[in-house]
């Protein structure tokens, strides 16, 4: 991808999410399934109004299912998920509509609070399947085989999702500001907490704060939402 913004007078490349890598993924597999046809690259137009041209690698062309991977490129942002293959399996179905679900390396989300990008993938494979004149049913399954282990790296299991990477994204780009990551996955934790019915938060910058909780408060440290150096923002 070569998009970029200007930072503190610096020159960042643009990434995009494991979102627009399922919805890619899912588009060209569906693709291939419906015309039977093999897809090297793949258009997306992301949420954001930015047009995506990716590389469509592993592909697997069965008689009933067609399955491929999106390499995910996280841009200048230090995103652990980096180079990460996203695949999406595709199938026809005897239900009306798409059917998404998560297979392997996939996080599930137990905690409300998250925007997954189900409808960008659903319009993606609506819109292939519109193309080639095809009004049955499909399955989708987007799955990420280094996901579970990635996931221990990452803010996954403090914002409830369980067992692997997250498929996120809303805007379907990254862009390169780990600071403004950080304050975004604290407002995540937050909107979960309100969503989840409280009306006050125990706030902490880190790890001393959380052993401060646990020594005289008495209190779980994982009731805390954690800040680092982003208190004011919280």
């Amino acid at each position: 991808m070569e998009e970029y913004l200007i930072k503190d007078g610096k020159r960042l490349r643009l990434g995009y999410t494991t979102g627009s890598c399922a919805a890619a993924a899912a588009k060209a597999a569906a693709w291939m399934l419906l015309t039977g046809r093999k897809k090297d690259t793949i258009r997306l137009q992301t949420p954001k109004g930015i047009e995506l041209n990716l590389k469509v690698l592993d592909i697997q062309m069965l008689a009933d299912e067609a399955r491929c991977a999106i390499q995910k490129d996280s841009g200048d942002d230090p995103d652990v998920t980096r180079g990460t293959l996203i695949f999406a399996a595709v199938k026809r179905s005897d239900k009306s509509g798409v059917t998404i679900d998560g297979g392997e390396g996939v996080g599930r989300v137990t905690k409300p609070g998250l925007d997954v990008p189900r409808q960008m993938i659903e319009e993606n494979v609506r819109e292939v399947c519109a193309l080639v004149g095809y009004d049955g049913g499909i399955d989708v399954t987007i799955s990420a085989p280094e996901g579970e282990a990635l996931a221990k790296k990452t803010f996954n299991p403090r914002l409830g999702i369980e067992g692997g990477i997250s498929i996120l994204g809303t805007t379907g780009i990254v862009e390169p500001m780990s600071e403004q990551a950080l304050v975004d996955t604290i407002h995540v934790e937050l909107r979960q907490r309100r969503a989840n019915g409280a009306d006050y938060v125990l706030l902490t910058p880190g790890n001393y704060g959380a052993d401060f909780i646990r020594a005289s408060i008495g209190l779980d440290p994982r009731t805390a939402v954690l800040t680092s150096n982003f208190i004011g923002d919280a």
